[in-house]
């Protein structure tokens, strides 16, 4: 007669597994709770990785909101479980685009320290923001395959972070304390294109992602943007990118990355 051999018993570690979980995701469809976009996650730490300040800035979201799970019921832990996450996450895609690992993980224990360290939301914040755009200039400068002088540092970080105003070469100059002749030939010879023509594709890479990753229309993007009419954002959106603001919405909502032409 042919017995059938015993089966293990299930260990009761999986069984408390799976009852967590089952409970988890009661809880997720009582509070109507959902994880944030996966496509703009991953849009994020490719930007990071691809040096673009500008979109990072325009992609970055502080932790805690809607959209990050529960990793701690003590809400400070929450956020501190969170940014070595993200952390983690920064590492590996920098070192994935170029960064030496030593340089990436050395950066990485600095700033999970830093964050292990902190006593307040707005420590995290700031502890978040800092490693982002830290990572992100590190990549921008890899990128590039040269490294930029000081004077042009200022200048990219000024633009980045005046994007939505409208940025003549006379406040560019008079932010690095030069003459605006003097930094137009340096930042030709430097970035091999006039400033004009690297804010606006700084603006209209902005736009993408904001159309891809945001609800705002298309005029409200251009009035944040700060172009002069609707009408110029059109044409200026079509030239670079190859579609209207419009068609691109319709062909990239939340579903794939930014193909510029």
């Amino acid at each position: 007669m042919k017995h059938d051999s015993p089966q293990p018993e299930e260990s009761p570690y999986h069984l408390d597994t799976r009852t967590a979980l089952a409970e988890h995701l009661f809880t997720k469809r009582e509070t109507g709770f959902r994880h944030a976009p996966f496509e703009r996650e991953i849009a994020f730490y490719e930007s990071v990785r691809s040096g673009s300040l500008e979109t990072v800035k325009t992609l970055f979201t502080p932790l805690g909101g809607e959209g990050f799970g529960t990793l701690s019921r003590n809400p400070l832990q929450n956020l501190k479980y969170h940014l070595v996450v993200s952390i983690a996450l920064i590492t590996r895609f920098c070192i994935n685009g170029g960064m030496q690992p030593e340089d990436a993980y050395n950066l990485s224990d600095i700033y999970i320290l830093r964050t292990d360290s902190c006593t307040s939301q707005e420590e995290i914040n700031t502890v978040h923001y800092e490693m982002t755009v830290t990572f992100t200039k590190r990549m921008r400068q890899i990128n590039s395959g040269k490294k930029y002088t000081k004077t042009m540092l200022a200048v990219l970080d000024y633009i980045s972070d005046h994007l939505h105003e409208r940025i003549l070469i006379t406040d560019l100059a008079e932010a690095v304390s030069r003459t605006a002749p003097y930094l137009s030939r340096m930042f030709k010879q430097e970035m091999g294109m006039p400033v004009s023509e690297y804010i606006s594709r700084k603006k209209i890479e902005a736009a993408a992602n904001m159309l891809q990753f945001s609800d705002f229309s298309a005029l409200d993007i251009s009035n944040y943007l700060g172009f002069s009419s609707q009408s110029y954002f059109i044409k200026l959106f079509r030239r670079q990118i190859g579609l209207t603001p419009k068609e691109y919405r319709s062909r990239f909502y939340t579903v794939g990355f930014m193909k510029p032409k």
